[in-house]
């Protein structure tokens, strides 16, 4: 079996055991308020909307997360808020060091980093990985770190950073979601 078919299997085997969202953040109740903090300062634009709910193709979303990271306390209620908004997204969440965790055949700049997450077509198929830390998350860091002055860890995100970190995961689900809608396989099957 090829690499290719073990991840794919890997990741369909975990999205069946990974939890909603609610229930991911339940099970770690020390940590959940971040999460929930975080998810006040979360905003959906009218536009983006708009673009999730012309969204027509079923996707299932899968994130590996840790729900003490600091990258996920910031990116994951982002990731909730836009599912939410989009019928044809199915998300779920698994904890990186749970035992079904795909996050092996996950590996970004070959480390196990998270928040990442794998986009699925209805049939499982393996369309995107995408995660870490989104562009907008990297321009931020690599102007602090090549600036005046260096990000102290934990420091606050500037709302204008957060606004490009929910731009840049509704960028990849439209990307993925054109992926989808233009895909030979897929076509032939029913919506």
């Amino acid at each position: 079996m090829s690499e290719q078919s073990i991840a794919e299997q890997s990741i369909a085997a975990a999205f069946e055991v990974a939890h909603s969202y609610e229930d991911y953040l339940a099970a770690s109740p020390d940590h959940a308020q971040a999460w929930h903090d975080m998810a006040e300062r979360i905003t959906l634009l009218p536009t983006h909307h708009t673009l999730l709910e012309s969204f027509i193709r079923p996707m299932r979303m899968l994130v590996v997360s840790g729900a003490w990271c600091g990258d996920c306390v910031r990116q994951g209620p982002a990731i909730a808020a836009i599912a939410q908004a989009c019928d044809v997204i199915d998300l779920r969440w698994i904890d990186r060091d749970h035992e079904a965790s795909p996050i092996a055949h996950m590996k970004i700049n070959l480390g196990t980093r998270v928040p990442v997450a794998a986009f699925m077509a209805e049939d499982s198929g393996l369309v995107s990985i995408f995660g870490d830390r989104t562009l907008a998350c990297y321009r931020w860091m690599l102007a602090k770190k090549t600036g005046a002055t260096c990000p102290v860890p934990g420091a606050p995100i500037p709302d204008d950073v957060l606004a490009g970190m929910v731009q840049d995961w509704v960028n990849e689900c439209e990307r993925v979601q054109c992926l989808l809608q233009l895909s030979p396989r897929l076509q032939a099957a029913a919506i």
